[in-house]
């Protein structure tokens, strides 16, 4: 299976990119300043860059990261891309492991979709994105893969099988879901509404 870097990879990227600009010195330098306090765990770093110099919570966590050498694959697209066949394989393995092939045949349906579709799994789901993420697949129970689609701009009638997920109320991309526990789940209906969530994200 063929990963994309996860979009929030750029988001980060772009934080260290402008930390001088927003605090006066770059990534290096601050963690030059982060491990002159001899603490090895990221959260009591962060918290420490947060009290001494008022850096707001996700500045210090992602400064304490990176000063430590924690999480590469936060910030760094090749780290990423080597560690997203783990992420994936973490979620689908021990007792969900039964839910691989099911997975791996929903996934297959949305990747030829389109030549702009990626997969770019974290560590609890498998977000699937074209402009945005339209699509995510997670194993919900042992038995029980859920399929989470972005409809909320779809005013048609929906099928019984496809449920609300309150998403569209808090402002969520994913805002139903599809429940699938067997192959013969993943049927011509199914496949219609993955490729009804990749057209609604055209843009």
């Amino acid at each position: 299976m063929k990963f994309r870097v996860h979009p929030s990879v750029s988001h980060i990227q772009a934080m260290l990119a402008n930390m001088e600009e927003r605090t006066g010195m770059n990534p290096d330098a601050w963690a030059d300043v982060a491990r002159g306090y001899g603490l090895a765990e990221v959260n009591a770093l962060g918290a420490k860059l947060k009290a001494e110099h008022g850096l707001g919570k996700p500045t210090a966590w992602l400064l304490a990261s990176y000063a430590l050498g924690e999480t590469p694959e936060d910030y760094d697209g090749d780290a990423y891309l080597a560690r997203a066949p783990e992420l994936f394989d973490a979620q689908f393995s021990g007792k969900k492991e039964a839910l691989r092939p099911l997975a791996e045949k929903v996934i297959a349906h949305l990747t030829t979709l389109g030549n702009d579709v990626g997969v770019s799994p974290t560590k609890t789901m498998v977000p699937i994105y074209r402009h945005h993420v339209f699509a995510q697949v997670k194993a919900a129970t042992q038995t029980r893969l859920d399929v989470g689609l972005a409809l909320g701009r779809y005013d048609g009638e929906l099928s019984s099988r496809i449920k609300d997920t309150g998403g569209a109320l808090k402002g969520d991309r994913i805002t139903h879901v599809i429940g699938v526990t067997a192959d013969e789940q993943i049927d011509d209906d199914f496949i219609g509404w993955l490729r009804k969530a990749y057209e609604l994200d055209d843009k």
